[in-house]
Order: C-alpha cells, then structure tokens, then sequence
C-alpha cells in the first residue's frame, strides 16, 4: 500500500519547486529532477535560448524524442523474442513428433 504524499522540494535551474510525493517513489522523484535539471542545463548553455519556458519546451520535446526511440527499440526487440520463441517451440514440437 502507497503511503500518503508529503511535499518534497526540488530544485531546477536555480528554481524550486514543490512537489507532491509519496515516501517510497522520493527516490525517483529526486533522480527525476536531477535529470531534467541536467537536461534544460544543456539546452539552456548550447545555444541562443534563454526563456526558461522555451528550455522546457526544448527540453522535453528531446526528452520525448529518446522516450519514443527507446518505445520503438523495445518493440523491435519485444518482436525479435517473441519470433525467437515461436521458432523454439516450433522446434520443440518437431523433437517431440519425431519420437
């Protein structure tokens, strides 16, 4: 069972922000904040953007953009196991009628 949400204090590009949680996902709350804090870093000191909302906009439309790289690849993969399999049990079933 979740244990009620408490406020927790995150900080990103010199700015906090109070956000609820509860105790038990804290953890990737603070990994969270740690990465987009990062991430709008990178945008904000790799170019001509300056307006902390165009940072966020930039910031997670790249965020959205690895987010679906990383969908498709596990899909590839997901089907790539699962032609895997059907070719083992295909192989199995053959073992076993030889008998």
């Amino acid at each position: 069972m979740n244990s009620p949400a408490e406020p927790v204090t995150v900080r990103i590009l010199e700015r906090e922000y109070r956000v609820m949680c509860a105790p038990e996902q804290r953890r990737e709350l603070m990994e969270s904040a740690l990465h987009v804090d990062q991430q709008m870093r990178q945008v904000r000191d790799g170019g001509r953007i300056s307006s902390l909302d165009k940072i966020a906009v930039m910031c997670a439309l790249n965020m959205a953009e690895e987010l679906l790289q990383l969908r498709q690849q596990l899909a590839e993969r997901q089907q790539k196991v699962d032609q895997r399999l059907h070719d083992l049990a295909n192989r199995l079933d053959s073992a076993l009628t030889e008998d």
